[in-house]
């Protein structure tokens, strides 16, 4: 997700993600999109017995054992210098324990429906902050138009023509934060991170090793232990990590590598129809005409923000 949909600058590909793929790229992408999709059920079940700081550390340190594991196979080292390892910790909290910490908590109050459509505002976001970040990222007006239609998609999600009304606006506002914070994090990766020796599975092993350590000082300070660890729980949270972030990265960079990155980041567009459709089937969750219909508008947005000119 995430994002998760969570994009990462364009690094050199380690030599085992540039081998011919035995399985199709349209297979790989399908249970990309599910399996992002379906985090935010994850994160709605992992909630129900742990603290939300607890749910984002189970993510982080499951994810991180995914990826090391990986590089253990692939005999890849983890990145060198303090230099580097600083900047890797800066992206872990943009990245990784901020965002994953918000999502958690809004969750608590809202949908897992809802926060996987504010995920989708993350490349609305990224725009926005483009234009005054980025030098070499000029708007065009196809972009804002994309920026204005994201932000009436948005409207339309929320139900503003009546107030808002039945909308849990804390839990709402910090599914958007966190997807606030991914941008951010791209735009300090980019310019930090990008031009650093190494693959980008060994970088985002060593920067998910951050986030846990930075996830487990919080938790210690801010929860206290659980008591029981319920299975159904508990399984989410380890499937929510080895899968949603550590299996998930490693297929995002391998079609990356394969397809492209315009390709690849289609997924994006996936992960609210599937967190919708999950959150309604499996967990029961209302679902009134203006919430699909303002995704579909938010994703039409996102969609032009992404343009680029020829």
């Amino acid at each position: 997700m995430s994002a998760p949909a969570i994009p990462r600058p364009t690094l050199s590909p380690s030599v085992a993600t540039t081998r011919t793929a035995r399985v199709d790229w349209r297979l790989r992408f399908a249970v990309l999109s599910v399996v992002w999709g379906f985090s935010f059920l994850l994160i709605k079940v992992g909630t129900e017995a742990y603290a939300p700081f607890q749910v984002a550390l189970g993510r982080v340190l499951f994810g991180a054992l995914a990826l090391l594991t990986a590089l253990l196979v692939r005999r890849e080292p983890l990145p060198r210098g303090r230099r580097t390892w600083a900047h890797l910790a800066v992206a872990a909290l943009l990245l990784n324990t901020a965002p994953f910490s918000l999502f958690s908590y809004a969750e608590l109050s809202i949908p897992s429906s809802l926060a996987g459509i504010c995920n989708a505002t993350s490349p609305l976001w990224g725009m926005a902050l483009s234009m005054v970040a980025l030098s070499e990222d000029r708007p065009t007006r196809r972009r804002f138009a994309g920026l204005g239609l994201g932000f009436l998609g948005v409207l339309t999600v929320l139900g503003a023509w009546q107030g808002f009304s039945g909308i849990d606006a804390k839990g709402t506002a910090l599914a958007l934060l966190a997807s606030l914070c991914y941008p951010i994090g791209w735009i300090y990766v980019r310019r930090t991170l990008a031009s650093v020796p190494g693959s980008p599975v060994a970088l985002t092993g060593a920067q998910l090793m951050l986030s846990t350590l930075q996830l487990l000082l919080v938790s210690a300070a801010f929860t206290s232990a659980p008591a029981s660890f319920p299975l159904w729980p508990t399984l989410s949270v380890i499937a929510l990590g080895a899968l949603g972030t550590g299996m998930a990265l490693q297929m995002q960079y391998g079609l990356v590598t394969e397809i492209g990155p315009t390709t690849a980041q289609m997924v994006t567009y996936f992960i609210p129809v599937i967190a919708t459709t999950a959150g309604v089937v499996l967990l029961g969750e209302q679902l009134h005409w203006n919430t699909p219909v303002g995704a579909a508008i938010v994703l039409a947005g996102a969609a032009l923000t992404q343009a680029r000119r020829r």
